[in-house]
């Protein structure tokens, strides 16, 4: 591929495929512009070779034609573009923690210049993560953390490139990523069930029974529980309205039995003396209220150990999948957009499709 400029400049971006020592394709890209010395990166992708390469060019011929802000640009350190993501970008994103995770970032390499962050740093730094604990549990983040950490300062550097062309490539582009596991399946026995929510009935907070019933009858999260407002429940359609999912998207969860009985109960009893909370914080009625010292005491009394709130919400998808329910009937009903987070469950399905198939047989067969 050949630009032509203005003067007879010529400006060649290329991008040649190669074979790695151990067979691997790899796409190296290389930019000639006259007045400045040959840019060359690898890529996995030829797609983002080629984008590399004219990104490049485009930021060589600027410099050559306005060098004060290429000048300007070299000033730039990691610090300044968290902070202006800070700024600009995170108040426009629902995920929770990414304040921290940006912390993070800044506090191991808030004054390095951009210009000299490559690939081989960022590996550095998320061999970092996965090798020390966490400051604020005390505990090695697992591998679906590390993806976060990286996940975030690689949009960061994406903005920074294609947004405010304060860099050329983002360096995060070729770093591989931890293999995460498929996730815990810790659910519920029947025996256990019974014993927490009798736990949760006799509890002093007045709302733990009803918000773990609700989260065993809806499969809701935690945030989503606690986050209610009075104007999110019809109680006349039967169904709750969460606005802001953690996947971004509006999703009606109907409300049925006994969990329909409980927050109805709520609502004539509690609500024309609260505000528009469902689960109003005591000190302030305008949060939530923390259920966390209730819900341990409740699992230490009933005995119950290795279980987590969130696995309230396995325990409803492990209850659907040995109802019958389908993996992709699952997914819909916990919001998740593709049925990989429920294959974890395929094999309920298939234990109940056994028991199904062996009662049948017994019977025709007698």
């Amino acid at each position: 591929v050949q630009l032509w400029c203005t003067k007879g400049e010529t400006f060649m971006p290329s991008v040649q495929r190669r074979v790695t020592p151990r067979g691997k394709i790899r796409f190296r890209a290389m930019v000639r512009v006259k007045g400045h010395k040959t840019k060359t990166a690898t890529f996995l992708k030829r797609t983002d070779a080629l984008l590399w390469a004219q990104e490049t060019e485009s930021r060589l011929r600027q410099s050559k034609y306005f060098p004060d802000k290429l000048i300007e640009l070299e000033k730039y350190t990691l610090g300044n573009l968290l902070d202006r993501y800070q700024s600009e970008v995170l108040p426009k994103k629902k995920a929770k923690g990414q304040l921290g995770q940006l912390k993070w970032w800044k506090d191991q390499l808030g004054d390095r210049k951009l210009k000299s962050f490559y690939p081989a740093l960022i590996s550095t730094y998320k061999e970092k993560l996965i090798q020390e604990p966490s400051e604020r549990t005390g505990r090695k983040r697992t591998p679906a953390t590390v993806n976060r950490y990286l996940a975030l300062i690689s949009h960061v550097f994406t903005t920074a490139v294609k947004e405010w062309q304060w860099m050329e490539i983002n360096p995060v582009m070729q770093i591989s990523k931890p293999k995460e596991s498929r996730g815990r399946t810790r659910f519920l026995s029947d025996e256990e069930r019974e014993k927490l929510l009798n736990a949760c009935r006799s509890s002093e907070s007045v709302f733990l029974f009803v918000i773990v019933t609700l989260a065993l009858s809806t499969g809701m999260r935690k945030g989503e529980i606690l986050g209610m407002k009075w104007e999110n429940v019809d109680l006349n359609k039967k169904r709750i309205t969460l606005v802001e999912t953690k996947n971004g998207e509006t999703k009606v969860v109907p409300l049925v039995g006994k969990a329909y009985e409980l927050i109805r109960d709520l609502y004539s009893n509690i609500k024309p003396l609260s505000n528009d909370r469902v689960f109003p914080s005591t000190n302030t009625p305008t949060q939530f209220r923390s259920i966390r010292t209730a819900w341990e005491t409740a699992l230490k009394k009933c005995e119950i150990e290795n279980f987590r709130f969130h696995d309230l919400r396995h325990s409803t998808a492990s209850y659907l999948a040995m109802s019958g329910a389908t993996l992709l009937e699952i997914a819909d009903i916990l919001g998740h957009k593709t049925l990989q987070m429920v294959k974890r469950y395929s094999h309920l399905s298939e234990d109940h499709k056994a028991t199904v198939l062996e009662k049948m047989n017994e019977k025709i067969f007698e």
